[in-house]
């Protein structure tokens, strides 16, 4: 039975964003761990979120059960710049949407990604209005 990945990537979640939280892979490019941490949001996987922050930018924790209940609603990739499986670093523009009891809310970031050591880490973001 197909499970689209909450992504929105229009693959099925178990090819798409299912193996990196899982750990049986690691994200080739910055946009799809943006992606996977965008799904980790939707999902609740805080470990997930934590271990593909980079140490120089990483919360001790995120609370996510302490927070008011997000529901996550779809998420439109903009822009992605270097970022590929040869880079080093990476940019990616987004916009999650996402509502807080009821009301809508939305989220424009441009997130900077480094790679090190093969593996693509989140550095921090820039919110857009």
């Amino acid at each position: 039975m197909h499970k689209p990945c909450p992504c929105g990537s229009d693959k099925d979640f178990s090819r798409c964003c299912e193996p990196c939280l899982k750990g049986d892979i690691y994200a080739a490019t910055a946009e799809q761990l943006m992606r996977s941490r965008y799904t980790a949001y939707v999902v609740g996987d805080e470990s997930y979120l934590l271990s593909t922050w980079h140490s120089s930018t990483r919360p001790q924790q995120l609370h996510l059960e302490s927070e008011p209940a997000s529901q996550w609603i779809g998420l439109k990739v903009l822009a992605s710049t270097s970022g590929e499986a040869h880079d080093s670093d990476g940019r990616v523009e987004f916009i999650a949407r996402y509502k807080i009891n009821g009301k809508a809310h939305r989220l424009h970031e441009n997130s900077r990604f480094v790679k090190e050591r093969g593996r693509w880490f989140y550095i921090d973001g820039t919110l857009k209005a």
